[in-house]
């Protein structure tokens, strides 16, 4: 009798221990879940931080490209002047919907050293891509660069008109921005040869 005994207690003392571990792990696996969602709405909030953040940036820089511009028309004025200036010309494609692409123009405007290298040796013109105009038959024309690279894409032009390089943004990105020596080298690598 005092062995039945014994087996009923130890049978009580497993079960109550396998259902303590039980809700042990019931509780380890709630805490992982309330940390999950905590991870996921601390995530959506920096998300949605990072998205208004950026809107206020795009909202301050200057929106240098025109959805309503003949850009064959404005290409073929820019390829007359190169050839009386003997200079190259740089396409930045892109839009104003684009916050790298207005990275990008509000960096050169406001690097000095860049400028001036873009205004002794380049006509600059921000080509549009944007959903009011594709410019689908210009973008063709150069072999549409932004399918392949995304946006701002740069397509360098000689004097004559003819695409001489097309140069992916990506890699002179540096941080949120852009690096000054990438950029820089970039330019001086396409100025007109003499």
């Amino acid at each position: 009798m005092n062995h039945i005994k014994s087996l009923a207690l130890s049978c009580l003392l497993i079960s109550g221990l396998a259902c303590s571990q039980k809700q042990d792990a019931t509780k380890e696996l709630k805490a992982d879940s309330d940390k999950s969602l905590i991870v996921e709405a601390d995530s959506a909030a920096i998300a949605e931080a990072k998205k208004k953040a950026a809107a206020e940036e795009k909202a301050k820089l200057p929106k240098p490209y025109d959805a309503k511009e003949d850009a064959e028309k404005k290409i073929a004025e820019l390829v007359t002047e190169a050839q009386k200036e003997n200079k190259n010309i740089i396409l930045q494609a892109g839009g104003n919907w684009c916050i790298w692409c207005l990275r990008f123009d509000n960096f050169v405007q406001t690097t000095p050293e860049l400028k001036e290298i873009v205004d002794q040796n380049y006509l600059y013109y921000h080509l549009n891509y944007s959903p009011e105009n594709k410019n689908p038959k210009t973008f063709a024309k150069y072999g549409n660069p932004g399918e392949k690279y995304g946006y701002p894409v740069f397509i360098v032009l000689d004097k004559n008109g003819k695409q001489i390089h097309t140069q992916d943004s990506a890699v002179l990105e540096e941080g949120k921005g852009y690096g000054l020596e990438k950029v820089k080298a970039f330019f001086n690598e396409w100025v007109p040869k003499t």
